[in-house]
């Protein structure tokens, strides 16, 4: 049983990181939701700001622009989780198998996961989607095809792309880990009752990666809401690919609405909750059958 002079010396050690985290966490949301009630724009400056409520809320909801940002953040968030997921199962297969070289096959094929976001979105605008000097359009021209403007004529799609490539190691991982821990018993069984690889990945392979899957969904989820240096980077929002991250920093870069940035970052954050506090659920059932 803890002493008195234990818990005061354990209250003691633990006191700068209780400090650091309000200083770093609590400070800025309060100041946030704080500004979020003002009519704050830096051109005017601080003086000249007023309090107005749950305006802000309300005009950042009802701009036109919103509706377009949401729906660009759900096909973005539902395709990335859609390619990442049912790729990663593939490559898992894949790196699963005896192969020379396994070790530095998964380093490679991991290694995506590691590159900055904003070297990513260059990489693949410059070196890749170059329609002159990339490397997709030297492949069209090699079949006599004209090359692709893909920043042009595929925005979004290209977006999805380059975050795919990004989080397509992260689910490989996970759902690897998930393949290796599946009895040899089962596999052993099922190759005895001469299961086909199509029933085997049905009835067996898919149910056992399903918590690995779900766990992967909530944890890919949480971080896509937020994607914003792809967009940044390759089409600065432009044809169709604001989501609501990149709406936000419009507010506030381009016309220096703070109050109107804080109020559309809170309600980012809410929306953000409200599916994480769903995926926990969804996550928590799956673990518990």
């Amino acid at each position: 049983m803890a002493t008195q002079e234990t818990q005061t010396a354990a209250r003691v050690l633990l006191a700068p990181s209780v400090v650091m985290l309000f200083l770093w966490m609590i400070v800025p949301l309060a100041m946030i939701i704080y500004f979020s009630t003002l009519n704050f724009n830096l051109n005017d400056g601080y003086a000249a700001s007023k309090f107005i409520g749950l305006q802000n809320f309300i005009d950042f909801l009802s701009d036109p622009n919103f509706l377009g940002a949401l729906w660009t953040t759900i096909v973005l968030v539902g395709s990335v989780l859609l390619i990442s997921v049912g790729g990663g199962i593939f490559v898992a297969m894949l790196l699963d198998q005896p192969v020379f070289g396994q070790g530095i096959v998964r380093l490679m094929v991991i290694a995506p996961f590691f590159v900055m976001p904003t070297v990513s979105a260059l990489v693949w605008k410059h070196l890749l989607m170059n329609p002159e000097s990339g490397f997709f359009a030297w492949m069209w021209q090699s079949v006599g095809l004209e090359p692709v403007v893909w920043l042009t004529t595929h925005p979004l799609t290209s977006v999805i792309m380059i975050v795919s490539w990004e989080w397509l190691p992260f689910a490989s991982l996970i759902l690897l880990t998930a393949l290796q821990s599946l009895d040899e018993q089962q596999k052993e069984a099922a190759a005895l009752d001469g299961a086909t690889p199509i029933a085997f990945f049905g009835y067996i392979l898919l149910p056992h990666l399903s918590r690995a899957i779900t766990v992967v969904v909530l944890m890919e989820t949480i971080f896509l809401l937020g994607v914003f240096a792809e967009i940044l980077v390759t089409t600065n929002g432009t044809l169709g690919t604001t989501n609501i991250p990149f709406l936000v920093y419009n507010q506030a870069q381009n016309f220096f609405d703070v109050g109107s940035a804080s109020a559309g970052g809170l309600v980012a954050v809410v929306l953000a909750n409200i599916v994480s506090f769903f995926l926990t659920r969804l996550v928590g059932k799956n673990l518990e059958k």
